[in-house]
C-alpha cells in the first residue's frame, strides 16, 4: 500500500512539475477574446486571404514548396475553424454561427479566388504539389488532430512563440482549397472533390482538437439565466456537431480502411512477388477496384508461380483483389511511357552514388591539379610583385617538376625559379627572393636559379 502510495506522488509530482498546463496558462478570458476575434472575416482579414489564396495558387501553378508554406503562414483561416471548436467547448452558440459563417465565406473566397487564377493562368500542367492535395490519408487525420491540440495549447498559454505558424504550415488548409479552385477552372471535378475532402476533413479534425483542448483545461462554460434556453442552445450544437461529425467519421474510416489495405498490399507485393531473376519496375494499388497491378521484367514467371502467389492473398487481408501481372514489353495493356520512366528511375538510383562518387573524385583531382599549376605559373601580378620588391629583375619563369633521389628511388615535387636580373644580387638578397616566392607560390620546396645579362648564375 505505502509502496503504491509511493508511485503514485512520483507521478504526481512529476505532472506538476513538468506537464500542468496551468503554470503557463493564459488569462481564460484573454484565450476566448483571441479566438473570437480570429473568427471575423471582413476587411483587411477577408483580403489578406485573398492574396494568401492567390500566393499558394501560384505556388501550386510553379510546384514551389517555398511559397505554399508562404501562403500558409500568412492565411488567417485557422481563425473561424478553432472559433467551432472553443463555442462547442463552451457551448456558446453565437460563436459558433458567427464562427460556421465565417467559415462558408473564407471556403467560397478561397476557391473563388483559385478557380479566377487558374482559369487565366497560361501553366496548366498538373505539378507534384497540386497531386498531393487530392487525396487525404489517415496522415493528414493525424497530423490536423494533433496540430489543432498544439494549436490550442499554444492559444491558450503566455509562451506562444512560433507554435502557430508551425501549426498553419502543418495542418495545410490552404493548398485544398487553391487544388479545388484548380478543379473547377479546369473541368476536373475529381480534383475539386478530393482536395474539398481533405480541406474538410483538416477543418473537422482541427476543430475536435480545439473542444478536445477547451474541456481539458475546464474553461468556464457560458452562463444562462433562462435554463429552458440554455437546453436549447446545448440541443443546436450537439445538432450541428453530429452533422458534422458524423460524415466526418465515416469518410475517416473509409481512409483507415484504403490505409489498411495499401500496406497489406505492399507488403504482399514485398514478400510474394520476389521471383528469381525478374524484378518490379513499377506497381500499382486501386484500394477502389480492389486491384493490384505489377511489371515485371527478366525471366518470365511461371503460371503455377503466379497461381500461388494469388492463393496467398487471402493470408495478407486482401481477399477479393485481382492481381494482374505484366511481363516484359509486349503487352498491349501496358503503359510503355510508365515502364521507360521507372526503368530510368532505376538506372538513376543504382548510378547514383556511383556518379557521386566520381564527382567527389574529379573534385580532388582538380584540388590537386590547381595546387600543382599554381605554383608553376608566372602571371601579371606576381611579376609586378616582385619589380615593386626586388629592383633589377627582368624576367621570371616558374615551373613545377618531379625530382628523384637516385639513392632511396624516392620522387619529390620541386619548383623552380628562374630569374633574369640586370645583375647578380647579393646572397642574402637572392635567400630573400626564394623565401618570397617559396610563399607567395605555396611552394613547399623551391630551387632558385639567377642569371644575369651574361647568362651567368
Amino acid at each position: 500500500m505505502e509502496l503504491n502510495n509511493r508511485k503514485k506522488y512520483l507521478i504526481r509530482k512529476f505532472y506538476d512539475d513538468y506537464l500542468d498546463l496551468n503554470k503557463s496558462m493564459e488569462d481564460e478570458q484573454l484565450t476566448v477574446e483571441s479566438i473570437r476575434n480570429g473568427v471575423e472575416f471582413r476587411g483587411a482579414n477577408l483580403w489578406i486571404l485573398v492574396f494568401a489564396t492567390f500566393i499558394a495558387s501560384l505556388g501550386l501553378n510553379v510546384n514551389s514548396t517555398a511559397v505554399i508554406i508562404g501562403a500558409m503562414l500568412i492565411s488567417p483561416l485557422m481563425g473561424p475553424i478553432m472559433g467551432v471548436g472553443l463555442a462547442i467547448g463552451i457551448n456558446d452558440f453565437e460563436l459558433m454561427k458567427r464562427s460556421l459563417k465565417s467559415y462558408f465565406i473564407a471556403t467560397v473566397f478561397s476557391v473563388t479566388t483559385a478557380t479566377i487564377y487558374f482559369a487565366f493562368t497560361p501553366l496548366d500542367e498538373v505539378q507534384s504539389e497540386l497531386l498531393a492535395r487530392t487525396s487525404p490519408t489517415i496522415y493528414d487525420v493525424f497530423i490536423a488532430l494533433v496540430g489543432g491540440l498544439a494549436g490550442i495549447v499554444a492559444v491558450a498559454t503566455k509562451e506562444k512563440g512560433n507554435v502557430i505558424p508551425g501549426v498553419a504550415i502543418a495542418t495545410a488548409l490552404m493548398p485544398p482549397l487553391c487544388t479545388a479552385g484548380f478543379g473547377l477552372a479546369t473541368g476536373n471535378l475529381l480534383y475539386f472533390l478530393g482536395a474539398f475532402y481533405l480541406y474538410f476533413i483538416n477543418s473537422v479534425f482541427i476543430s475536435l482538437a480545439t473542444f478536445l483542448g477547451v474541456r481539458f483545461m475546464k474553461f468556464k462554460h457560458k452562463e444562462f439565466v433562462d435554463k429552458n434556453r440554455e437546453k436549447l442552445v446545448r440541443k443546436y450544437i450537439i445538432t450541428i456537431t453530429l452533422v458534422t461529425m458524423c460524415p466526418a467519421i465515416y469518410l475517416t474510416y473509409g481512409i483507415v480502411k484504403e490505409t489498411f489495405y495499401q500496406s497489406a498490399a505492399n507488403d504482399y507485393i514485398n514478400e510474394e512477388l520476389q521471383f528469381p531473376n525478374s524484378q518490379i519496375l513499377s506497381r500499382e494499388v486501386s484500394y477502389h477496384k480492389r486491384e493490384i497491378r505489377v511489371v515485371m521484367v527478366g525471366s518470365e514467371v511461371s503460371e503455377e508461380q503466379i497461381a500461388s502467389a494469388e492463393r496467398k492473398l487471402e493470408k495478407y487481408n486482401l481477399k477479393n483483389t485481382k492481381l494482374v501481372l505484366f511481363q516484359g514489353v509486349n503487352n498491349g495493356d501496358m503503359d510503355i511511357s510508365n515502364i521507360k520512366s521507372m526503368v530510368m528511375e532505376d538506372f538513376y538510383k543504382k548510378s547514383e552514388q556511383k556518379l557521386a562518387q566520381q564527382l567527389h573524385e574529379i573534385d580532388s583531382l582538380r584540388t590537386q591539379l590547381d595546387i600543382y599549376t599554381r605554383s608553376g605559373q608566372a602571371d601579371t601580378r606576381l611579376g609586378g610583385e616582385m619589380k615593386a620588391l626586388f629592383g633589377g629583375i627582368k624576367s621570371v619563369a616558374l615551373s613545377r617538376s618531379i625530382r628523384l633521389e637516385l639513392d632511396s628511388l624516392k620522387p619529390d615535387t620541386l619548383t623552380f625559379a628562374i630569374l633574369q636580373c640586370c645583375e647578380t644580387p647579393s646572397a642574402v638578397e637572392k635567400k630573400r627572393m626564394a623565401d618570397w616566392l617559396k610563399a607567395r607560390t605555396s611552394a613547399k620546396k623551391l630551387e632558385l636559379i639567377v642569371m644575369d645579362d651574361d647568362n651567368q648564375r
